[in-house]
């Protein structure tokens, strides 16, 4: 399901607001996208990078942020 609205979602350790998200990254949300069943999104879209949310699972679940340059300048 895509959205283009902020849905807040949470880890074990963390709850991830707009503005919590925006100071992680380093950037402006536009969009999100969450797969069927999923409390947390796959994908996270800003203004200059898509960023691929993963997933790891030890004794609580975290994320970590994989940030991938969106309109990368060739020369």
């Amino acid at each position: 399901m895509m959205l283009c609205e902020w849905k807040t979602f949470s880890t074990d350790s963390e709850t991830y607001t707009l503005e919590t998200f925006e100071e992680v990254v380093g950037d402006e949300f536009e969009a999100m996208m969450f797969k069927e069943n999923e409390e947390i999104p796959a994908y996270i879209w800003t203004v200059n990078y898509c960023i691929i949310v993963k997933k790891s699972t030890k004794l609580f679940t975290d994320i970590s942020f994989e940030k991938i340059p969106r309109n990368p300048v060739c020369a």
